[in-house]
């Protein structure tokens, strides 16, 4: 299983405290059956320019990486803040996951305007990256389903947090989502081993109790190929 939204790597934003929760939390990742973790911590364009986010990025990453132990593979990309003219930010494709051209966007949780989506449909059309829509789980009671239609019509890609596969109010229309084809990829955004711990494993068990082992495994095999591990 691949999860694709984390903030594991230490000390870089509000995620993992110290090398010794990253640890934990990949640990405990890989004891619900993910082999493979992507590392988003979060990008805001107003803290900093991209080589310096970089930067610091890397540092965290290396501290880690000292650290563990487990064969589990470690991804690095970013949870990229939306802001109105992101789509002229200089570097923004150093922001994507490992060499892969997908760029996790994080949107606003308010109703977004026009201005937004012409954007978004912009950043849709620069020829080396592919933007997947970062927790869209809570965008869906705010923005008019057809707004996300528009959006996959472009070619935006939708990404959803474990929980609402769990949440008992929210899993029947997360299953319709993804077996529609909605939702492409999904993440446990764990913060913590207390605060916001990882449950992408029960999500996965939701989803394969209800869609079937065969699902599962043609979905895992798609984010590996949008990631190139199989090259």
């Amino acid at each position: 299983m691949i999860d694709w939204h984390t903030h594991i790597l230490p000390q870089l934003d509000d995620g993992s405290k110290s090398v010794k929760e990253s640890v934990l939390l990949i640990n405990d990742l890989q004891s619900q059956g993910v082999d493979t973790i992507i590392a988003t911590p979060h990008f805001y364009a107003n803290d900093g320019d991209v080589s310096s986010f970089i930067k610091r990025r890397n540092g965290s990453f290396a501290k880690l990486q000292n650290a563990n132990n487990s064969d589990v593979r470690l991804l690095l990309g970013a949870e990229v803040r939306y802001y109105p003219g992101i789509s002229r930010l200089e570097d923004l494709d150093k922001l994507q996951i490992d060499d892969s051209g997908l760029l996790l966007l994080e949107m606003p949780t308010a109703k977004w305007t026009e201005y937004m989506l012409h954007e978004l449909e912009q950043l849709a059309l620069l020829p080396n990256l592919k933007i997947v829509m970062a927790h869209v789980d809570r965008y869906l009671k705010i923005q008019p389903f057809q707004v996300f239609e528009r959006l996959i019509e472009s070619g935006i890609l939708m990404q959803a947090n474990a929980e609402f596969f769990i949440d008992f109010f929210s899993k029947r229309k997360a299953l319709q989502l993804l077996q529609n084809g909605f939702i492409r990829f999904l993440g446990s955004d764990c913060h913590g081993i207390k605060i916001r711990p990882p449950v992408i494993g029960k999500a996965f068990g939701v989803i394969e109790n209800k869609l079937g082992t065969d699902f599962v495994n043609y979905f895992n095999e798609y984010g590996r190929y949008m990631l190139k591990l199989n090259k």
